[in-house]
């Protein structure tokens, strides 16, 4: 059996699926009728059928179809004044919204998709330097959220997820998000992978995590891909598979516990670190042209670490000397002063 295609959904309301939008406009038209109907039958007195001269109960049901229809074949006519007031004034309106519904599902319809069509084409003309989210789950909702306290845009963090809820569940958040496999190429085209800038995975099984990132690189070798594992014997699998950074869920879960014992008041502060806009943060930022030639322990801020040419040294680190133009610096930053912006860099 073919793999199911992926799928692209723009931010918004979850719209009506087709069927429910037909069954929709259906009771609709089915109402008109009934009503029609039971005013044709209330009032079949003043009625007058050519063959044979009274108006059954069908005769009024075969009379308000043809009439609601437009058809009109003359063979029961209203033949009282009462009776043609009603139709001027009751049944001619159902009549005209009864074509209403009837055509405007097929004119909906075809407006719909082009109003989607054009949506789609301009997203793919301006989507560029994005952030993939691979997976929607507890840990693809969490990064999500920490990527925009970071300030990244709505609309250049895109979504991608097997599961048809949990991408309805990211556009009705505010995301694009592409319903497809992990681990097919085609999904990532989809997604317009090789105009993003980094990725995320967030996936629950860690074959997946690297069949995906095999995927991703083969697709846009130039991206940035961080990724968590469950397990720590596979982070190494994703760092080889060309992931840059690897979360292993499992050990760091572990070694808090085992801080924890000893000391509450650490694990505090990691927890404070880890959550950002809240107490204590880090920023990772670029050298200042008057930080040049001077060592970490020198600047005004905590450096924690120094990342030069793609590689991370800790601030003690004997191999790291003076700081260049090109290094960036890891460093911890209070709360702002209150009334004060919070603008930091990401």
């Amino acid at each position: 059996m073919p793999a199911p295609t992926a799928r692209l959904r723009l931010p918004g309301r979850r719209p009506i699926g087709p069927l429910q939008a037909i069954a929709l406009r259906l009771g609709v038209a089915l109402l008109l009728v009934v009503v029609a109907w039971l005013l044709v039958v209330v009032e079949r007195d003043s009625y007058r059928d050519s063959a044979d001269g009274s108006v059954s109960l069908v005769d009024a049901l075969y009379y308000t179809t043809v009439t609601l229809s437009t058809t009109g074949y003359g063979d029961i006519t209203p033949v009282t004044t009462r009776a043609r007031l009603l139709n001027a004034l009751v049944v001619t309106p159902m009549r005209v919204l009864f074509v209403i519904v009837l055509v405007g599902t097929t004119i909906q319809a075809l407006t719909e998709r082009s109003r989607t069509e054009i949506r789609l084409a301009r997203w793919r003309n301006r989507m560029r330097e994005h952030v993939l989210v691979i997976g929607y789950g507890t840990k693809g909702r969490n990064a999500v959220r920490a990527l925009r306290l970071h300030g990244h845009r709505p609309d250049r963090i895109l979504v991608v997820d097997a599961d048809p809820r949990a991408t309805a569940d990211a556009s009705a958040d505010g995301y694009v998000a592409v319903t497809g496999s992990a681990t097919r190429a085609e999904t990532y085209r989809a997604a317009l992978a090789e105009r993003a800038s980094s990725v995320v995975i967030a996936l629950d099984r860690d074959d997946t995590a690297i069949l995906a990132t095999l995927a991703l690189k083969r697709l846009a070798p130039h991206l940035t891909i961080v990724a968590a594992a469950r397990e720590a014997e596979h982070a190494d699998l994703l760092r080889q598979s060309g992931a840059s950074s690897v979360v292993v869920s499992s050990e760091t879960t572990g070694r808090l516990l085992g801080l924890a014992a000893d000391s509450p008041a650490a694990v505090e502060v990691v927890e404070d670190l880890v959550a950002f806009g809240q107490g204590l943060d880090l920023e990772d930022r670029p050298v200042t042209p008057e930080e040049v030639g001077r060592t970490p322990a020198d600047l005004p801020v905590p450096v924690l670490a120094v990342v030069r040419d793609g590689r991370t040294h800790r601030y003690n680190d004997p191999e790291l000397g003076p700081l260049q133009a090109t290094d960036r610096v890891l460093h911890v930053v209070g709360p702002p002063a209150p009334g004060a912006g919070a603008t930091r860099s990401s």
